[in-house]
């Protein structure tokens, strides 16, 4: 049985991340996507596409979605990237569209919502969110790839990133290798 996983995207750059999971996730998964009207703007000026995936899309202000019930069954929800702005909305309950209720519902049902914030340098503000919303069972995710598999392109990068979230969906892939130690 493919897992069922929503994913909203929000007006932070790094459009790149979300296409990049929409590329692999709906290939192993049946995939709802929500984009937030600055989400669509940002990923345009970025010249990155969100469309054309077998998916089922909805409008951001369509609150009577069935992913807005905590009634119906999915598995998660990934909003990335994820805005400074929907970050405080989730951390402090506040689902006026359909993304942060989304994720309000993953929270109340125990489901795993995992939030990619691409923002920095980081407020204190910032930094009381993110701590609210992983108190409310929330996994905080910076867009902050590594560098120890020595990547080549920003592709490598982007892969890195969302390998991170593949596995925090229990989702199995075969984005850049894992580390295996270092004999320093």
């Amino acid at each position: 049985m493919k897992k069922e996983i929503v994913v909203g995207v929000t007006g932070a750059s790094g459009a790149v991340y979300a296409r990049r999971l929409l590329e692999v996730l709906c290939r192993e998964a049946q995939v709802h996507v929500i984009v937030s009207d600055v989400a669509a703007k940002i990923a345009a000026h970025e010249g990155v596409s969100l469309e054309g995936f077998p998916a089922t899309y909805h409008a951001n202000g369509k609150l009577f979605a069935s992913i807005a019930s905590g009634s119906h069954k999915y598995d998660g929800m990934v909003i990335i990237p994820c805005s400074s702005k929907t970050l405080s909305a989730v951390a402090n309950g506040y689902t006026d569209n359909l993304i942060t209720r989304t994720a309000d519902v993953c929270l109340k049902e125990g489901r795993k919502c995992i939030l990619v914030t691409r923002e920095m340098p980081l407020s204190k503000i910032h930094l009381k969110n993110m701590l609210a919303a992983e108190e409310a069972g929330a996994t905080i995710m910076p867009a902050s790839p590594g560098f120890y598999q020595r990547p080549k392109t920003i592709d490598d990068l982007v892969d890195m990133v969302v390998a991170r979230v593949l596995d925090h969906l229990d989702i199995e892939h075969t984005l850049g290798g894992r580390w295996e130690g270092y004999d320093a």
